[in-house]
């Protein structure tokens, strides 16, 4: 089998190749390599493990101007990760989230619709539900941020392709991904740094807020299993069952990282959610997963690869001519 991984350099997409290719699976990957929220460099880094496999292929384009119908032909299923994530850039570029989660979507579908066989597995986000994304997939849908409307508008989408031209989906709502390689605008990787470095770490909002977090490889695993499945037409959440608050998140990275942290307050972002506590009942039943990464280990994990990394970076000098 080969799948089509969009958005393959990504936090999410690279881990779902890996998972695959170490289980066999062909990987065509796709990604613009956009540096909208983070360096080319970063995601260049994510590359380099899955180039060490012949069984991957990357083609560098953007889905909404590459021809996809014949790249879909080497394909049974298209694991649609490419987006531009994040909240706050939602708001003062509008256009690119538009062009990448709505626009590029749309192409996609258009092309499956030249390729009937081919499944979808499409990567969602909790923030459809809006402010509170609490209890199962049938909560209202009321997003309240333009990256939130985006992906909502992603799933109509998917839905409208569904019914007027047959084509074959299912649909995953992403809560709180986290773990290693997490993308450097992200919060937790932005404390974990902040820690380590003595910087005070901004908290917007009340420190309160919570979220239900999903570790990476949980994450993955559920996406490959509903490639495997292909259960068309379903919708599910895909979330851990711990929630935690900000501040207490926070307070355990500092434990593992061996520091006091510094603390300072604003204005919650607009458009945030405030909490976040899903139910994967549905995917528990439909794929047979449930969560397996213990919050408080793997949130410990990304303080000690944070740490890690950062310890690296600063014993790495420029070489002395000899």
């Amino acid at each position: 089998m080969t799948v089509l991984v969009t958005g393959v350099a990504g936090f999410i997409g690279a881990r779902v190749a890996q998972m695959l290719l170490d289980e066999g699976t062909c990987v065509l990957g796709i990604d613009s390599l956009s540096d909208h929220l983070y360096p080319r460099e970063d995601k260049e880094r994510r590359l380099t493990q899955l180039r060490l496999s012949p069984c991957f292929t990357l083609v560098e384009a953007d889905l909404v101007d590459v021809d996809l119908v014949p790249i879909l032909r080497q394909c049974e299923v298209v694991i649609h990760e490419a987006a531009v994530p994040g909240l706050t850039l939602s708001w003062e570029r509008f256009c690119a989230y538009a062009h990448n989660n709505i626009m590029a979507t749309e192409r996609l579908l258009q092309a499956i619709t030249r390729n009937p066989s081919i499944h979808l597995v499409h990567a969602s986000t909790s923030s459809v539900y809006g402010l509170n994304a609490l209890g199962d997939e049938g909560g209202p849908l009321n997003p309240v941020s333009p990256y939130g409307v985006t992906k909502l508008a992603a799933e109509h989408l998917v839905d409208a392709y569904a019914a007027n031209f047959g084509v074959r989906a299912t649909t995953l709502r992403y809560f709180s991904v986290y773990g290693p390689s997490q993308r450097p605008d992200m919060a937790y990787e932005r404390f974990c740094e902040d820690l380590v470095t003595g910087r005070t770490i901004t908290i917007t909002g009340d420190g309160h807020q919570s979220r239900t977090n999903t570790h990476i490889d949980d994450v993955a695993r559920a996406t490959i299993s509903a490639a495997h499945r292909r259960l068309a037409g379903e919708t599910m959440n895909i979330c851990g069952n711990q929630e935690m608050e900000l501040l207490d998140v926070i307070d355990l990275f500092a434990d593992e990282i061996g520091v006091a942290p510094k603390l300072a307050f604003e204005d919650p972002r607009p458009g945030d959610q405030y909490r976040t506590s899903g139910d994967a009942s549905k995917a528990q039943a439909l794929l047979e997963w449930s969560p397996t990464v213990p919050l408080e280990r793997g949130l410990r994990d990304q303080a000690r690869n944070v740490a890690a990394r950062l310890s690296l970076h600063r014993h790495r000098g420029p070489k002395l001519e000899s």
